[in-house]
């Protein structure tokens, strides 16, 4: 298997993947995607400043200067750089790339700069960089160029060629990746900046360039290369919101009441000449974002930046993220070191993670002026148009803290966390596109991801764990969450021509899983690679059975997806493959049973050895109907309220719930959010990775599920037919008094109000045009049309 693991992410690093040979290249020719991405017919040159390494760390600054007789009504480019680019048109920032991909499917930007154009003189200027072997996991990379492109023959003179002129920024140097105690910090090295080096204003028409050198050409290829194979973003630019930076909490080395007082009522820190002072930030909330920082003279300063979402005691445990005393911050940082002018101004490459910023500055024989501080809030663009309260406010409070996660971890991809990865994993995601079609209605970050875990099929079946990354990783219950994702957008999205595609790679998957089944247990044998579950298991997150084979766990999770393909290919007409794989459902059932099944516990053991009994394995016994439906409720009840059992983290608390609703059970999920009640109560504004004491992330979207289950179980709104050309509606209330929420919908907006009488529920549901559905109370099912119903139900 080690072998195989190693073939595979050979075949990932020189671009063959499933992917590769079922969609994008036939015959040498590119091809769009089905899905509507054009691959750019390139004219203009990939450039890249002279005798430069094209692997290593870097950033360079290049123009192209032009005069316009008139400004055109539309004036579109199309642009992309290696690793990364911000692009500026007459001084002003107007594009931010490339959304990250693989060298496969490389994205460009294309944006009609018009407004920024004046009549006369005008200049195209970019700032593009490399991060070298310091780059983030998540961005591939081929090499360091620089490529745009006008869209017609009218813009081509702007096409880059060698009457562009570029430079190399001496000021800039990459800070390593921090110390190990920062485990798995993989989002690239951070920035140091000598502004003694820096050319002002570089970006402006006024600038002189007469120096600067005339770019290399990148050898390349039309279309398809051994480089990359340009494709059309597919999802919006980020939101970039300026935010105020504000909140000292703590000055070391200097009066703290003057420089607090000065800060407050103007914005500014005055840092005397020859002073060491350490000036801590606490903005109360995680947020994401560019910190932008004006400074005016402190020749031979320093300053360090450091970021981080808590504080650590003397034992390096976390505590209260509202507690500072006797704390102190860890975390990466940025340095910067001022040239002695006026009104100069900090801003890192790459976005930042931080509710805590402590500033460390050491002044030489100047003061140092801050003239201004802020930070440039930067996430996917979702817009918040679910609506949700209760009679209970503690859940709005979840509400906020969830939504907040989710927005923090989803930006040109979704993100397990911020901070730390920044990477999109399957297991991650699922919960994410789910809780982004309830919340926002905004699919396209969803389709992005879906594609995205596609492109990285291996040609024997398995995505890769986690997509865009360098290298190759594998998670194989992951690949099956992918086949979950495709089910649940067939579910709420009415887009068979995307799904289509997607059948061949997905039969791929189920039969990487069907090879490896034991003939002898006929459960799921040895798999290989991480078969990682939940954290909860002590030995990397896998449970009994995930390295040796005959996992109950991954195999009834197999069973699962199973019949999540079996679905999907009725709902394509594909008869025989669905009765196939829902036999092969039904076989394995039974072989779960069989084998782990403990008649003297009432439970479904982790693997027929029967020695480990976990929460995981019963979850999945009832989501596959392994355990009888008559006997379902009286086990979800014991998997409740067992804690010899191996507990779910709140990752896994989302198959619990869809475990809890499918027992006929959903009244006690109000009961199960102390957890999430309690991560509030310890001051984090964000949901973790785990509910460990010292969890690594504060701030992991797959706990954000409650955002979820606020809209599909306590108020019950769920899709009954495939594109959600129906609604069920079927609430789990527990002990409120009244609730209400909006769910966007392709139809528009519905809408529920529940509010407890003396011995009834009124429901006031209001569904938008076109769409009808049911109510569901207490097995009773009424019809529901468009238009506002009132229905009365007994408690």
């Amino acid at each position: 298997m080690e072998k195989q693991s190693k073939v595979m992410a050979f075949l990932f690093r020189i671009g063959i993947t499933l992917s590769t040979l079922l969609i994008g290249y036939t015959g040498g020719q590119a091809q769009a995607p089905a899905h509507g991405n054009p691959i750019l017919p390139l004219k203009a040159e990939w450039i890249r400043c002279p005798d430069m390494d094209v692997k290593a760390y870097g950033v360079y600054h290049f123009r192209k200067n032009f005069e316009l007789k008139a400004v055109p009504k539309a004036f579109t480019v199309h642009v992309t750089a290696d690793q990364r680019y911000r692009l500026f048109v007459n001084g002003k920032p107007v594009c931010f790339g490339p959304a990250r991909g693989d060298l496969l499917n490389w994205n460009y930007e294309s944006i009609d700069i018009a407004p920024f154009l004046q009549a006369g003189k005008n200049v195209l200027a970019a700032q593009v960089w490399n991060i070298g072997g310091g780059a983030p996991v998540a961005q591939v990379t081929a090499q360091t160029a620089f490529v745009l492109q006008g869209n017609s023959e009218a813009e081509s003179f702007v096409n880059t060629d060698t009457s562009w002129r570029v430079i190399r920024n001496e000021a800039y140097a990459p800070v390593p990746f921090p110390p190990s105690r920062l485990a798995s910090y993989i989002v690239g090295s951070t920035d140091s900046v000598n502004f003694d080096k820096y050319p002002f204003s570089w970006q402006q028409i006024s600038y002189d360039d007469k120096t600067w050198l005339k770019p290399e050409i990148e050898t390349k290829a039309r279309y398809y290369t051994d480089k990359r194979m340009l494709k059309a973003r597919s999802v919006p630019f980020m939101e970039e919101t300026p935010e105020p930076i504000t909140n000292i909490v703590r000055v070391q080395g200097i009066d703290s009441t003057p420089l607090i007082k000065e800060f407050t009522e103007n914005g500014v820190i005055k840092i005397p000449a020859h002073t060491s002072a350490t000036i801590l930030i606490d903005r109360k909330i995680l947020t994401t974002g560019y910190p932008e920082i004006t400074f005016s003279g402190g020749g031979k300063s320093t300053v360090k930046i450091t970021y981080a979402e808590s504080l650590f005691d003397e034992k390096n445990l976390k505590g209260n993220r509202n507690e500072i005393a006797g704390k102190r911050i860890l975390g990466y940082y940025d340095i910067f070191r001022p040239d002695g002018g006026q009104q100069h101004g900090f801003r890192p490459l790459w976005m930042r993670t931080w509710r805590f910023i402590q500033l460390d500055i050491n002044t030489g024989e100047e003061p140092l002026v801050l003239d201004k501080m802020q930070s440039v809030f930067t996430a996917y663009p979702f817009e918040q148009k679910a609506v949700f309260s209760s009679s209970d406010k503690s859940l709005e409070d979840i509400w906020a803290v969830g939504w907040r996660t989710a927005r923090l971890c989803a930006n040109e991809t979704y993100m397990d966390c911020p901070y730390y990865e920044q990477l999109q994993y399957v297991g991650d995601t699922r919960i994410q596109a789910l809780i982004s079609l309830y919340v926002s209605g905004d699919d396209r970050l969803v389709r992005n991801a879906i594609e995205q875990f596609h492109q990285s099929q291996m040609p024997d079946g398995l995505t890769m764990d986690a997509y865009p990354a360098r290298g190759g990783k594998f998670i194989p219950p992951f690949s099956l969450f992918w086949i979950s994702m495709l089910h649940d957008y067939t579910m709420y999205r009415n887009d068979p021509a995307f799904v289509k595609k997607y059948l061949v790679p997905m039969e791929a998957i189920l039969k990487w899983f069907e090879f490896r089944i034991d003939q002898q247990t006929g459960l799921l044998g040895t798999l290989g690679f991480w078969n990682f579950v939940d954290w909860s298991f002590t030995y990397k997150g896998i449970p009994p059975g995930g390295l040796d084979g005959n996992s109950s766990i991954l195999s009834l999770h197999y069973v699962y997806t199973l019949e999540q393909a079996a679905d999907i290919y009725q709902q394509f007409g594909q008869q025989e493959k669905a009765s196939y794989y829902k036999a092969l459902a039904g076989k394995m059932r039974k072989a779960v049973y069989n084998r782990c099944y403990d008649a003297t516990k009432s439970l479904l053991a982790d693997s027929p050895e029967k020695k480990s009994f976990s929460q995981h394995a019963n979850i999945w016994a009832i989501l596959t109907d392994c355990i009888d439906k008559t006997k379902q409720a009286a086990l979800m009840k014991h998997i409740l309220d067992d804690a010899t059992l191996i507990q779910t983290s709140p990752y896994y608390r989302f198959y619990l719930t869809r475990a809890l609703k499918k027992a006929g059970l959903g009244n006690r999920y109000l009961s199960t959010l102390q957890p999430w009640k309690d991560v509030i109560a310890l001051g984090l504004s964000t949901f973790p990775e785990t509910l460990a004491p010292n969890v690594r992330s504060d701030c992991h979207a797959w706990s954000s599920s409650p955002c979820y289950d606020f809209l599909a179980t306590v108020c019950g709104v769920d899709s009954d037919k495939p594109g959600f050309r129906s609604v069920k509606i079927e609430p789990n209330l527990g002990d409120l008094q009244q609730a209400r929420c909006s769910i966007p919908h392709p139809n528009g907006d519905i809408k529920v109000e529940y509010q407890k009488q003396d011995k009834t529920w009124e429901a006031v549901i209001t569904l938008p045009a076109g769409l009808t559905g049911k109510f569901i109370w207490k097995g009773i099912s009424k019809p529901l049309h468009s238009g506002t119903q009132i229905i009365k139900v007994p408690i």
